[in-house]
Order: structure tokens, then sequence, then C-alpha cells
């Protein structure tokens, strides 16, 4: 199967907008907080509205299945960090969609960061554990039906990203070294 490294590409808006899915390509879940402590999706019950969860992680391979072209692609901690920046410089903190979909008001990226060090992060506060370079991200719904149909019922488990990025095919080698292929292309990456 095909392999392509994903870069962001100077001008253009990158990840554009965060969608709230049910099956995430990173097979990574959110959690959502209460007032009280961290609580599972299914399990919410005096709640602020807060979902937490990883956006992207360097060197993961993410199948995809676009117009039935099979292929992985995978972003590196400098190509996250750059995705991660533009996404708040550009002010798309509040550009989320319903599975890549529909558009969502009444939805807010609050937080946003990068990995540094696993054992010390925010995130492991909560019992995650992710590598250096992890894009991880905290949302707050005001939205009463995203959160009382979706969030609540466990319809939505977490994160994915819209972006358009370049794509250059690679070969993997052991630990995710990467060699670079003469083919490159644009998509759309949902």
């Amino acid at each position: 199967m095909k392999t392509y490294q994903a870069t962001f590409k100077e001008n253009s808006d990158g990840v554009f907008s965060i969608s709230l899915v049910n099956d995430p390509a990173t097979q990574e879940t959110f959690i959502a907080l209460s007032k009280q402590e961290e609580i599972k999706l299914a399990e919410v019950d005096k709640e602020q509205r807060i979902l937490m969860g990883l956006v992207l992680q360097p060197d993961q391979l993410i199948y995809r299945n676009q117009g039935g072209e099979e292929f992985n692609i995978v972003f590196s901690a400098d190509t996250i960090k750059e995705l991660s920046h533009n996404f708040l410089k550009s002010g798309f903190q509040l550009n989320s969609k319903l599975e890549h979909e529909t558009p969502i008001t009444g939805v807010s990226f609050v937080e946003s960061w990068l990995v540094e060090n696993s054992k010390i992060d925010k995130s492991a506060n909560f019992g995650m554990e992710y590598p250096k370079g992890s894009w991880l991200a905290t949302m707050k719904v005001d939205n009463d039906d995203i959160w009382n149909d979706y969030v609540k019922t466990g319809k939505l488990q977490g994160f994915s990203v819209d972006a358009m990025v370049e794509c250059k095919e690679v070969n993997l080698k052991s630990n995710i070294e990467m060699a670079e292929d003469k083919k490159s292309f644009s998509e759309q990456v949902s």
C-alpha cells in the first residue's frame, strides 16, 4: 500500500477545520471533562462541556480510502507544528464539522498545544500519553444538540482534521525513516 508524507504548503489553509467524528483516523478517542473529574464520554454527568483529545501524532500511519484508492498518510512532528500554529494564526478555532460534512456552530477550540514531554504533559493528568510533537486540543461545546445528541450518547469519539496539505509518496523503512519518491500531489485530507 502506498504511503504519503503530508507537509504544510505555504499560502494554503493547512488544517482549516477539525471535525468531531465517530471513528477518528488517529484511532484515539477524546475524553469529556466534568466539573468533578475526568469522565469517559458515555458517563458524562454534571458537565463543563469540554472535550480534550489528540488531533495529530507524529509518524503515525493513518489509513485512508478515497475513491476506492487505499493508502496511508503520515505527518512529521515539524509538519504538525506548522499545521497547529497556522490553525490558530488563521483564526480557524471556530471551524468544526460533524463527520467532515456539516459545519457546527457553538463549539470552539479553547486550547491547543504540542507535547514536549509525554510524562509531564497536561494530557498525562488525564491518563493520556502521546509522543513528543503530538498535537492535542481542548474544545468547549456550547451547542446543546451536539453535546446532548452526539457527545453524551457516544456517537462522537474524537477529532479528525480537514486539511489542505502537500503529499509526497515515500518508502517506509525501519523506524519510519523515509526516502522521498518523485511523485507528489495535493489533496484534501478528511
